[in-house]
């Protein structure tokens, strides 16, 4: 019997804004104008770098960032410095943009809930079953959650760089359910991540995924927790 549900943030609940929009509003914020083909070019640089937290991954780690990446999520100093070190990578010609640009991804606005997210949220609340948000980051997001209107709709957060331990360790699962106060096999874990989110399993916890998709084309995506529950 599911007694209380564990979301992932990225890609489950919420997803991050395109790499052009991100871009586009630290250009727009610092005034830095750039045309039409630099800006593809400055785009393309930084998606293949994979520099855009929570946007496409990089498509090869510099080795002098390799142990920053495999950190990254364990402390808020070695995700900035492993993402600023991906954003430096991009070779963009304004590296004063490079704090503007990491900085920017931690902002509510750089968050955008999935069209189900409150829904489902709301109707975990009316049914009295707790929620906890599961995250390997490396950033606060609860005030993503209040800028959003969502996190009164949250019990618990455990977060990879608060808690020292990343999924799929079971000790950052463990830490929601006691949280929560529940025997882990009667928390759902629900993700988009099969090797990370399914770490849980190792606990008994039993676990659902959906659908790492932009957010216009995941309309019903949680719909299956609901349908779980009865």
């Amino acid at each position: 019997m599911v007694r209380g549900v564990m979301f992932d943030f990225s890609g489950t609940l919420m997803r991050s804004e395109s790499v052009e929009e991100w871009l586009g509003a630290v250009l727009a914020d610092t005034a830095v104008s750039v045309d039409g083909e630099e800006f593809s070019d400055w785009v393309r640089r930084l998606t293949e770098c994979g520099a855009l937290p929570g946007g496409p991954a990089p498509q090869r780690i510099p080795a002098r960032l390799e142990r920053l990446w495999r950190e990254r999520d364990l402390g808020a100093d070695q995700h900035r410095e492993a993402y600023s070190g991906l954003i430096a990578e991009a070779g963009l010609p304004r590296a004063e943009l490079i704090p503007a640009l990491y900085d920017r991804h931690k902002a509510p606005a750089a968050w955008r809930p999935y069209p189900d997210t409150q829904a489902t949220l709301r109707e975990l609340r009316r049914r009295g079953i707790p929620v906890a948000v599961v995250s390997n980051i490396g950033w606060d997001l609860r005030p993503v959650f209040r800028a959003h209107g969502l996190d009164g709709l949250v019990d618990a957060y455990a977060l990879s760089f608060e808690l020292g331990a990343r999924k799929p360790d079971p000790a950052i699962f463990r830490s929601a359910c006691d949280t929560l106060g529940l025997a882990p096999s009667d928390v759902l874990m629900v993700g988009d991540n099969h090797a990370a989110d399914g770490g849980a399993e190792a606990l008994g916890c039993p676990v659902r995924f959906v659908d790492h998709l932009p957010v216009d084309q995941r309309p019903a995506g949680l719909a299956p927790v609901l349908e779980l529950l009865g």
